[in-house]
């Protein structure tokens, strides 16, 4: 268990560089990539072109991940299991004016049954901010940090980023 815990922490880590919103902006630095973020006026176009599709469980991936970089499959499946966590922290990729978002969450889960049918959403596929959220989150979940500090964290790092959060509630 605790070989598995660390290879995710290590595979949601490099997320953090390899999630960026296209290849120039994964070339960047890391202190120039938030000015990278803050300039990406397209992730309003996401919204129409996400794509929804449901699978039995939320242990069962999505389709469109088969064609993704495996961090990408590890976040999207580590996100179902940190549902109580990620409706916890905003998202700051602009989704809740144009997506309706009301946190990280929903970048990549639109529904979810209580018979566990998850509808997924390629949303959270688009953009290296939701996918840096959730990764660093999770990590910090599974590393012991209190859920306030991650938030706190979260909000540090991304309100800087002169974009509007998603309403997600205040802890």
């Amino acid at each position: 268990m605790v070989r598995k815990n660390g290879w995710m922490i290590a595979t949601l880590s490099a997320t953090l560089v390899l999630g960026a919103c296209d290849q120039a902006e994964q070339k960047t630095a890391p202190h120039e990539k938030q000015e990278a973020h803050a300039e990406h006026e397209g992730h309003a176009s996401h919204t129409g072109a996400d794509q929804l599709e449901r699978t039995t469980s939320p242990t069962v991936a999505p389709s469109f991940l088969k064609e993704t970089d495996s961090s990408i499959q590890t976040i999207y499946l580590s996100v179902a299991k940190h549902q109580d966590l990620l409706e916890k922290m905003p998202c700051y990729c602009g989704c809740g004016e144009s997506a309706g978002h009301t946190s990280n969450y929903d970048c990549f889960i639109a529904d979810q049954t209580q018979s566990g049918e998850t509808t997924w959403t390629t949303h959270g596929i688009t953009c290296g901010t939701c996918l840096d959220i959730a990764a660093q989150s999770i990590v910090a979940y599974q590393q012991g940090t209190p859920i306030k500090q991650i938030r706190d964290d979260i909000d540090a790092i991304y309100s800087k980023m002169d974009v509007a959060p998603t309403p997600t509630p205040a802890l």
